[in-house]
């Protein structure tokens, strides 16, 4: 498995230094981390950036929710093969996420093993 730039998408800046932190103790796996606070901003750093090969995302965002995004990123064929990984408080709305293109979800709060789980089960090569 190539290392990881991974696109954090979430606008509370807690979590984003919480999953920060949690693989922070992986850099065998995480190159980079970029960090956003809207799917708007995602859009864009997308577009900067072609490197980003895993997407971890919010729902619930102000500007460009979760859906938004997914609906916009999704409609692009180059994004087709780069995982999202949900992160939600919400777990009732999980087949609708998974229907916008989402490929997995986590509930929040976010433990290690089950994060590092998910990003090797969707990035193996």
């Amino acid at each position: 498995m190539s290392k990881l730039n991974i696109l954090l998408v979430d606008d509370d800046l807690i979590n984003r230094k919480l999953i920060k932190a949690l693989l922070a103790h992986h850099k065998d796996i995480v190159e980079k981390i970029t960090e956003v606070g809207n799917g708007s901003e995602a859009l864009g750093a997308i577009e900067a950036d072609s490197t980003i090969n895993l997407v971890l995302l919010d729902i619930l965002m102000p500007i460009m929710d979760g859906k938004g995004f997914l609906k916009e990123f999704r409609s692009k064929r180059k994004n087709s093969n780069i995982p999202v990984i949900v992160l939600t408080t919400d777990d009732s709305k999980v087949s609708e996420i998974i229907n916008y293109g989402a490929d997995d979800i986590l509930i929040k709060p976010i433990k290690e093993d089950d994060l590092l789980k998910k990003i090797k089960y969707w990035t193996q090569e």
